[in-house]
């Protein structure tokens, strides 16, 4: 990622930021619109971990700068997603209904510069849970 990817995730998460209890909702209303079968995956309050989903991105977001600092958190979070039955397509869903999201919370403001930017890290992101995952399973 660079910096300026950096700065466009860091600065459209700020507008998202505010809205956060919609975006979480719109999340997983496209999430399980998308793939109806990861639905039995939330056992919990959907609310609670939509809650839960928009501070890890903020964490995740804010550490941009510093990635070293989050990357044991970003692989137990891997790992543990393994109890849950994620798969390596669950990942690429998420990512269409993160982006969608995005889309939808920033309107006009979500270029296809910011488009790019929060797909180098969701890849970035999303690359080392699934390593930490095979690296488990192996």
């Amino acid at each position: 990622m660079t910096p300026e990817q950096i700065t466009l995730v860091q600065d459209s998460f700020a507008k998202v930021e505010p809205i956060a209890d919609t975006a979480a909702e719109l999340f997983y209303n496209r999430l399980f619109e998308l793939d109806p079968s990861v639905r039995p995956m939330f056992k919990g309050d959907i609310t609670e971990q939509g809650a839960k989903l928009m501070t890890m991105i903020g964490v995740a977001v804010h550490s941009l700068n510093n990635l070293e600092a989050i990357l044991p958190a970003v692989q137990n979070l891997g790992v543990r997603h393994l109890e849950y039955g994620v798969t390596d397509t669950h990942y690429d869903t998420v990512a269409a209904a993160l982006l969608w999201t995005l889309e939808q919370g920033l309107g006009p403001d979500f270029t296809p510069a910011t488009k790019d930017a929060w797909t180098a890290t969701y890849v970035t992101l999303a690359t080392v849970m699934k390593d930490a995952a095979h690296a488990a399973e192996a």
